[in-house]
Parts: C-alpha cells; sequence; structure tokens
C-alpha cells in the first residue's frame, strides 16, 4: 500500500477530480490501466488503497502528477464536505440521532451539506463542552479503549460499516493458508483440506465425547490440540465452523483479551477468519458472479456450495457483496420474539437502536419480513417479503433455523434499487413499517387500552439467553464470558498426554 497515512476518501475524491478533469470514464480510464471499473469505482469510493505502481500508473492515464492525487487535501470544497459527512456518521454521537445512512448523492447539494456538517459541529463542540464541565473526556470521535460491551459492539459496527463489512487481511489470510494445503477450488474446503489447514497453524484436531457444555471447542495450547465434540454430539457442519472459528484465533495473533472490545473484535474477527475459510474468497466471488448475471444471487445457494450453514453463508455474502459488486446490503439475526442478537447495514436501512446506539436487545418492527416468517403458513421456508419504510423500500429474505430450542430468523436484504438481482425479489409479499413511530406496532390499539389499561398484570419472561451470549460490565474481566473455566481444566487434565 501507498502509505499508512494516506486516508483512502481523500484520494478516491482526487482520483475522481482528474479523472473528469480528464474527461475520462471509469471505463475509458480501466482500460488505459488495465483494471475493471469495478475497482476503480472502489478507490474513488474510499473502499479499498491503491498501491504506489498503480498510483503512477493512474496519474499517468489521467495527465497529471502522483503527488497530485497523494496530496492530503480535498480538491474543492464539495469533497471536504462530503469526506466531512463520512467521518460524522461514523461519531456515536451522530449514531445516538438514529438517522439513516445519508450518501452524498447529486440531489443532495452543497448548501446541504454546508448546514449537515456545521450543525453537528455545533453538536460536537456542545458536547465537548458538557464532558468538560461533567470531568469527561471530550474525546470520543474515536471509541476509547476498554469499552463496555454494548458501546464495544456499536463501535464494532461503526467500523464494519465502514469496512462494508469486508476485512482484506482476514482474505488474504486465508487464502494462503488454503493455497498452502491446495485447496484451488472451486466448491467445498474437505475435511483433508481443514485438518491440513490446522497442521499448517501447528494444530492437531481431535473429536471427543466430553467437550464441556458451555464450550463449543477447548484448546489445549500447550500441546497444540484443539477438542470439538464428536459428530454424534455437533453436525458435520457445525463441527467444521467450530474448528475454523477456533483456528482463526491463532491464526490471526488473538491472545487473551483485556477488554469488551478486545473480546468484541476478536469474536467477529474469528467469525469472518471461519467464512473466509470454509467460503473461499475468489471460489465465492465466482459463485456470485454467476448467479448475478442471471439475477439469482441466493444464501443458499453459498450454503450448499461451500457446505455451511445458513448463517455463514449469509454472513459470507454481506462480506463479499459490497466489495466485489457495489450492492449494499443488511443482515439480522432476530429470535422468535423479534429481539435482535447482531446486526449489520450498509443499505440505509433504518435498525432498532437505544439512546448509546446498541441493537442488539432491541425488536425489529412486527411488519419486517424477520417478524412476518414466523407468520407464514410454513414459517420453516424461506420468506420473501418487501416492505414500505420511512426511509425507502427494501426487499428481504428470512429463513427460520430449524432448532427445537428457539429457532432464529437469519436476514439478509438490500434497498429496492438492488433487489432485482437477488432470487425471490419477484415476490408479491409486501408490507408497510412506520416504525420508529410507537403508532407502528409498539403501541396497543385505542380500544384495547380502554379495555385493558389498569386490568392486566403480565409477568415478563427473562431473556437471559440473549445476555448470556455477551460480556456484561464486571469489575474483573474473564476473558471466556459464559465458559466454566473449572469444567475445562478438569477437561483438560483428562486429556492431555501424561509426562
Amino acid at each position: 500500500m501507498v502509505s499508512a497515512s494516506l486516508e483512502p476518501l481523500v484520494f478516491g475524491h482526487r482520483l475522481r477530480y482528474f479523472r473528469r478533469q480528464a474527461n475520462l470514464t471509469l471505463d475509458a480510464l480501466g482500460s488505459v490501466v488495465g483494471r475493471p471499473p469495478s475497482y476503480l469505482s472502489q478507490l474513488e469510493n474510499g473502499h479499498r488503497e491503491p498501491r504506489l505502481s498503480t498510483v503512477h500508473q493512474l496519474a499517468s492515464a489521467i495527465g497529471c502528477e502522483a503527488s497530485d492525487l497523494l496530496d492530503p487535501s480535498p480538491p474543492n470544497r464539495r469533497a471536504e464536505l462530503e469526506i466531512t459527512l463520512a467521518h460524522m456518521q461514523e461519531d456515536p454521537r451522530y449514531y445516538e440521532l438514529r438517522l439513516p445512512h445519508l450518501r452524498p448523492t447529486a440531489k443532495v447539494d452543497d448548501a446541504t451539506l454546508e448546514h449537515l456538517v456545521t450543525l453537528f459541529d455545533r453538536v460536537r463542540a456542545l458536547s465537548a463542552a458538557a464532558g468538560a464541565r461533567d470531568g469527561v473526556s471530550s474525546s470520543v470521535a474515536a471509541p476509547p479503549s476498554g469499552l463496555g460491551a454494548r458501546a464495544a459492539n456499536a463501535a464494532m459496527r461503526h467500523e464494519m460499516r465502514r469496512r462494508d463489512n469486508y476485512f482484506e487481511e482476514i482474505e488474504k489470510e486465508t487464502t494462503t493458508a488454503l493455497e498452502a494445503v491446495g485447496y484451488s477450488g472451486p466448491g467445498t474446503v474437505s475435511e483433508r483440506h481443514l485438518n491440513d489447514v490446522a497442521a499448517y497453524y501447528g494444530f492437531a484436531i481431535a473429536r471427543v465425547q466430553d467437550v464441556p457444555p458451555s464450550a463449543r471447542s477447548v484448546t489445549d495450547v500447550r500441546h497444540r490440540v484443539i477438542y470439538v465434540p464428536q459428530r454424534n454430539n455437533a453436525s458435520n457442519r457445525t463441527a467444521r465452523s467450530v474448528i475454523a472459528q477456533t483456528l482463526g484465533h491463532f491464526a490471526l495473533g488473538h491472545m487473551d483479551p483485556a477488554d469488551f472490545e478486545g473480546y468484541v473484535r476478536q469474536r467477529v474477527e474469528a467469525n469472518y477468519f471461519a467464512g473466509a475459510l470454509l467460503a473461499p474468497e475468489a471460489a465465492a466471488v465466482s459463485v456470485l458472479g454467476d448467479a448475478k448475471r442471471r439475477e439469482d444471487i441466493s444464501v443458499e445457494d453459498l450454503s450448499e456450495v461451500f457446505y455451511i450453514s445458513y448463517e455463514m453463508a449469509a454472513h459470507r455474502l454481506t462480506n463479499l457483496i459490497t466489495r466485489h459488486f457495489e450492492i449494499p446490503i443488511h443482515f439480522q439475526r432476530s429470535d422468535p420474539e423479534g429481539v435482535l442478537w447482531k446486526a449489520y447495514e450498509n443499505d440505509g436501512v433504518l435498525l432498532p437502536a437505544d439512546a448509546d446506539g446498541t441493537i442488539e436487545g432491541q425488536r425489529v418492527c412486527r411488519w419486517w419480513s424477520a417478524r412476518q416468517a414466523f407468520e407464514s403458513e410454513d414459517s420453516y421456508s424461506l420468506h420473501y417479503q418487501w416492505t414500505d419504510t420511512a426511509v425507502g423500500a427494501f426487499w428481504c429474505v428470512t429463513h427460520i433455523e430449524v432448532d427445537p430450542g428457539r429457532g432464529d430468523a437469519v436476514t439478509v436484504g438490500t434497498a429496492s434499487d438492488h433487489a432485482h438481482w437477488f432470487r425471490g425479489s419477484d415476490t408479491s409479499r409486501r408490507q408497510v413499517s412506520r416504525c420508529p413511530d410507537p403508532s407502528c406496532c409498539r403501541a396497543p390499539a385505542p380500544d384495547a387500552v380502554r379495555r385493558w389499561s389498569g386490568a392486566a398484570w403480565p409477568s415478563a419472561r427473562d431473556h437471559s439467553h440473549f445476555v448470556s451470549g455477551l460480556p456484561t460490565d464486571t469489575v474483573t474481566f474473564n476473558p471466556f464470558p459464559g465458559v466454566e473455566l473449572t469444567d475445562v481444566y478438569a477437561f483438560l487434565d483428562r486429556h492431555a498426554p501424561q509426562p
């Protein structure tokens, strides 16, 4: 890459400015430098960083100097405003406003952008002044270390949106490992390949009956053995994902996390590694590219081709679809009551969130696909649906997991302009959501209020299943939340080689 100090957004704006000065389209410039237009578009949108050799090629093609492209200042006031707007929308204080993501298209004029950034500058100044009066640091533009679980999840989600949920460094790591063990694709990463990847990182896989119930796997780091449940205790797909997630921690150099921010990041990175290992980038992009040409993109095809769970396939789709095909996307996992476990979006969909930007534990609208799927005649078939909202129309597909314990809903969707690329976008199902307006689905009907107000006393059921999977803000941090270490150490005593 060019430099650690290069800001991709500024470079992208300068590249666009000089390209237009030269009256070149992306197609024309791409043909000169031997790069596809989609790659150049990613550069201009700040989604990729160029190599120095590429910068020189681009400068030569558009008739400027490389230093013109690498200048750290925006090329004009409009570009400066758009860059400021992008940074502004990553600020936790902006996210607390629960506004949809604003893309500065040509329809948004300069005066509007001037108003927005000036108003938010004033909000930041007032926040800093209030923090100073209260003896609190005003430096919150970047999430501080030592975040609590809720804030750490929100900060991680902001970063994922900024990256379009694509982690290039993890893609490169898995590609190198798979090449080392002879996987050339396409299709499923075999059991042999998976065991060879474990050996590549210096580990052996052992399947045993007695993995502690609070752990998905246990790794004996001293003897380099990863223990996973035998096939009669876990499906082969589940075991494959557990092995890949566990390897991810070691492949990415994770140490015991010191705080919740580190815990959340490691969990996201290990899950990403697992998806990238079991559905390799080049092979998955090939499958998605063929499907896009047919306007038939689907999560279920990724699941079948790579022998991974529907949820992992949905994650993999969100990893790759924007970076490689410039299609914005949203992903949700929620329980039968609509309570969100996790969510990601870069398509402008308005996710439910509390005042500090946390979405975990919030309920999605009753009229959304994630809730309506449970009401359909066959709730375990794929549920395709259009939903009209205050910020536009969105198409979604929801899959309900076959789980006798709960059966969560996994939803993937996109904005109306991009829905035609997906299987099921021709559905006639359509609902209207006015959330976060309470009258949409949160407030009972007036006649029901009249009948029952003061005469009903429901006892709320604890939702401990939700918080048990997340770290909680405690004085002493357990690096393995939810795991019974007493059982784990006893397990290792039973299985470790005797001296």
